[in-house]
């Protein structure tokens, strides 16, 4: 192979000088980049360095080397990166002419550049383009200065009206960002005025803004004020904003009374406080979002309350009842309703996901959710695996990976398997498993359609040494390494933002409290990333959970992820259903990886041809809260 064959001190070299080149553009230092550049010319790595000298000299009257780079064929998204920032800068500049030459050529587009777009489009057709930037308008989350000069047309052409501008001022204070409300107030006529000061204190102290706020209940403003504050409120004390608005509630007409009993609901439910369903009732035809309507589902639910189920789902958008979660626990719902033909149905083109609800799916038909996986591996040739590691969007991948750009190597890796068929797609899995890219071979194996390679999905490195750590801790194989995948997609030097590191994604604290509790004298904060470290530290720490959660896989998945202390905050007050325990986890993140975690290990336990237990007896049933006297454990992994 071509980069086999390579001197390793020349790659050496080149990592040296490519990360190099960045730092120098990162510092704007512009003699260095050049020193850089001359000797990586000749590199796969030069397209990068290319751009990185562009970004220097945007403001250049002579635009032909731009030019040029736009126009090259190479297959990398680092000129699609370009392409973007230099039609954005275009934009800004009202380069028009410039900007209608290159747009044709892009191929992503975010809302900062899509409002440059409507500004080129005004010249030309006005009210069209100020058309379509009204349907960008209705957010409650700050947009671009692109999307700001088209705004404030279309509202002094009256195409955004007086009930737009209300509308979004709602938007805005739902989601917290005080800041717009009082922008968007400002241009709103006199008789929806307030004080700003109103907001500040409705924010800072929601119950004593309540309690100690003289507001006119008749000024629709001061009342939008009051419901603010009454949300905020019900984020932490749902009961409390309940018994402030039964004292303000008459003051309010019945469409604002339904939407904050929207809003009480979608939040008890959050922190599964059984009156939700009572307050999703009250909010009558309040309009609500995808969110509400997924927590009113979750909320009926967690009380087994089917119809109410059914109904829920029933109301959501077409495009959010298509969701595997949705679809399968509408199946559940109408099965529960004794409509066993009509669930089937669902149930049985679900079923054919290979997710967590496709194998749940899978199970309700009465047939095993690992049943139809093939565990021979995808055979490929030395031909094939030649001709992709030759392709320079692979070799930029795996420089890129091997200086430890991960971010940057995910994107070129992305961008250049993106055409692939599955035969292709496989190769390239097989070619990063080969150089230990683990996840970015399963990040290929997943995107087949038709030809399917499990052992490359969910790859199972390190088993030699994993061994002598299940054997001391007594833990079963297939949730380990569910669990490991779903942490760092066997990525040894993965850190996450919050500061995890290694396989096993272990908080620094975490290690250090586990190291103390096995003895080891010598551990110091570096070894958590030295592969036989981390996996010491992290199977012990999962034993401890497993064991203080009475080796309920389901509930140490959760505490792994969010702490011991949230998993048994999650419980009912009876037994409940473990994929309904996991569903109404209010955390998103922690919902997604307990799902994975427990999808992981039904097909690990195929692989490793292991015992078949299905995905819902490991899931089993959560026993409701108690008040037993549990030993306090790290609430961080």
């Amino acid at each position: 192979m071509l980069l086999l064959l390579l001197p390793a001190i020349s790659l050496a070299n080149q990592d040296e000088d490519f990360l190099a080149a960045r730092e120098a553009f990162r510092k704007a230092d512009e003699y260095q980049l050049e020193r850089m550049a001359e000797r990586l010319k000749n590199t796969i790595m030069e397209p990068y360095v290319t751009y990185y000298r562009l970004r220097m000299h945007w403001d250049d009257k002579d635009t032909s080397e731009i030019k040029q780079f736009l126009s090259r064929k190479e297959d990398t998204p680092v000129i699609d990166q370009f392409r973007n920032e230099w039609l954005k800068y275009l934009g800004k500049r009202q380069h028009w002419d410039d900007f209608a030459a290159e747009y044709p050529r892009h191929t992503s587009e975010d809302i900062e550049l899509s409002c440059y777009t409507l500004q080129w489009r005004q010249l030309t057709d006005e009210i069209s383009a100020l058309r379509e930037a009204r349907t960008k308008w209705f957010s409650g989350t700050g947009q671009p200065e692109s999307c700001a000069t088209l705004y404030e047309t279309a509202v002094d052409k009256k195409i955004i009206n007086e009930q737009d501008i209300w509308t979004r001022v709602r938007l805005a204070l739902e989601t917290g960002n005080i800041s717009l409300a009082k922008q968007l107030a400002n241009k709103l006529p006199k008789r929806y005025e307030f004080q700003a000061t109103y907001l500040d204190k409705a924010s800072s102290n929601p119950d004593r803004y309540l309690t100690k706020t003289k507001w006119d209940k008749n000024s629709e403003s001061q009342r939008l004020v009051a419901l603010f504050a009454l949300h905020r409120l019900a984020k932490q004390f749902p009961q409390l904003a309940f018994e402030r608005w039964q004292k303000i509630a008459s003051g309010f007409p019945e469409a604002e009374q339904h939407y904050f009993y929207g809003w009480l609901a979608y939040e008890a439910a959050r922190i599964q406080d059984a009156r939700a369903l009572e307050w999703y009732k009250v909010a009558g035809d309040a309009l609500l979002n995808e969110t509400q309507l997924a927590w009113r589902a979750r909320a009926a639910l967690r009380v087994q309350d089917w119809h109410e189920v059914w109904s829920s789902i029933t109301a959501m958008s077409v495009q959010q009842q298509k969701e595997s979660t949705w679809r399968y626990w509408k199946g559940r719902a109408l099965k529960e309703l004794g409509r066993t033909a009509d669930a089937e149905i669902m149930f049985a083109d679900l079923s054919h996901e290979y997710n967590f609800y496709g194998q749940l799916a899978a199970e309700e038909l009465g047939t095993s959710p690992a049943a139809g996986i093939v565990t021979v591996s995808f055979q490929t040739n030395k031909e094939e695996l030649n001709e992709m590691q030759n392709l320079p969007g692979i070799q930029r991948t795996l420089a890129l990976y091997r200086m430890g750009l991960r971010v940057e190597a995910a994107k070129e890796w992305a961008w250049v398997i993106r055409n692939f068929d599955d035969r292709k797609l496989l190769v390239a899995a097989e070619l990063a498993r080969r150089y230990e890219m683990y996840d970015r071979s399963i990040n290929a194996a997943e995107h087949t359609t038709a030809i399917h390679d499990f052992n490359l999905r969910y790859p199972a490195p390190y088993r030699e040494s994993m061994q002598p750590r299940l054997r001391e801790n007594g833990l079963e194989e297939a949730w380990v390494y569910g669990l490991m995948r779903q942490e760092s997609r066997f990525a040894s030097q993965a850190k996450s933002d919050v500061g995890a590191a290694g396989l096993m994604q272990i908080m620094p604290a975490t290690a250090k409290w586990v190291a103390r509790k096995m003895g080891m004298r010598d551990y110091r904060s570096a070894l958590i990333h030295e592969t036989e470290v981390n996996l010491k530290l992290g199977t012990y720490y999962m034993k401890n959970i497993l064991t203080t959660f009475d080796n309920n896989a389901v509930m140490a998945s959760a505490a792994y992820n969010a702490g011991p202390s949230r998993a048994r905050q999650w419980r009912g007050e009876k037994p409940l259903e473990g994929a309904i325990y996991i569903e109404t986890i209010p955390f998103d993140e922690t919902r997604d990886y307990v799902k994975k975690v427990m999808s992981n290990t039904v097909y690990y336990s195929k692989l490793f041809d292991q015992p078949s237990v299905s995905l819902k007896q490991r899931l089993g049933i959560i026993n409701g809260r108690t008040l037993e006297n549990i030993k306090p454990i790290p609430d961080e992994h």
